[in-house]
């Protein structure tokens, strides 16, 4: 598997983000305007930009196995932190985060400039919080597909504060990876829920919000963290030999059932 323990940052331009996409495997970059960059292993099957959750950056034991995991199944990890969480890391101070809709503007911006730097689909997601944004990001403009860890379905101990309302307009493929137990949104609740068919769901065994199991269950949090991973990637290398089979120049935001 490979490591991805965040090595020392450089910094880079604009002009050299397309070389360092195709020549870095486990790498940190502080793109100019734009901010901190995870670069975690080689783009075999596909490039997934991942967005971390409200409390815990990139460095969280959450991102680095599953952002590994990914990146040793072949899927491309690049982490992006948001700016409000650079923040956080450089005065050691916890700061809630902005409006969820600046945050899908700063996703906005990453996805446009990897997208200007090299060819190919490139998958949006995140964990929890970075996950709403990836996907209030695909219902406004084109995007590849989506690949969501924890999703925040409703705040915990608020299941009427629904975040639903833009899923309808969300037409590429999209995995949801959930723990049954999930305080945002758990196996019971999301069963009333209605979703475009498009949208994927996969539970993963008595795991909460970060796949932490209990202890009867039999499994453990990287157990359950690395079959997530698996999900993810198994479900990025279907769509695309999907993508491959019915059109040489790909397709963006394409309607298609679930696959998982």
């Amino acid at each position: 598997m490979a490591e991805c323990d965040s090595p020392a940052c450089s910094a880079l331009a604009e002009a050299q983000l397309a070389a360092a996409l195709e020549n870095s495997r486990d790498a940190a970059f502080h793109v100019a305007d734009h901010g901190f960059l995870h670069v975690c292993g080689a783009p075999r099957y596909g490039r997934l930009l991942f967005a971390h959750g409200a409390g815990a950056g990139m460095e969280s034991r959450f991102m680095r196995q599953f952002v590994a995991s990914l990146a040793s199944q072949g899927i491309q990890v690049l982490g992006v932190e948001f700016a409000y969480m650079q923040q956080v890391r450089e005065s050691g101070r916890r700061r809630p985060p902005p409006a969820i809709n600046v945050l899908v503007e700063e996703f906005a911006r990453w996805q446009t400039l990897i997208q200007s730097a090299v060819p190919g689909p490139l998958w949006l997601g995140g964990k929890s919080m970075g996950g709403r944004a990836a996907s209030m990001l695909a219902a406004r403009v084109p995007v590849d597909g989506l690949v969501i860890a924890g999703y925040p379905f409703h705040p915990p101990r608020s299941p009427d504060r629904l975040r639903l309302a833009h899923w309808p307009r969300v037409t590429c493929p999209a995995l949801i990876l959930q723990g049954e137990r999930d305080a945002f949104g758990s196996r019971s609740e999301v069963a009333g829920y209605t979703l475009p068919s498009n949208v994927s769901l996969a539970w993963l065994t008595d795991g909460d919000h970060d796949l932490v199991p209990r202890r009867r269950s039999g499994k453990s949090q990287q157990n359950l963290i690395d079959e997530a991973a698996r999900l993810g990637a198994v479900f990025i290398r279907a769509d695309g030999r999907s993508r491959q089979a019915s059109s040489p120049r790909g397709r963006k935001c394409k309607k298609r059932g679930s696959a998982v």
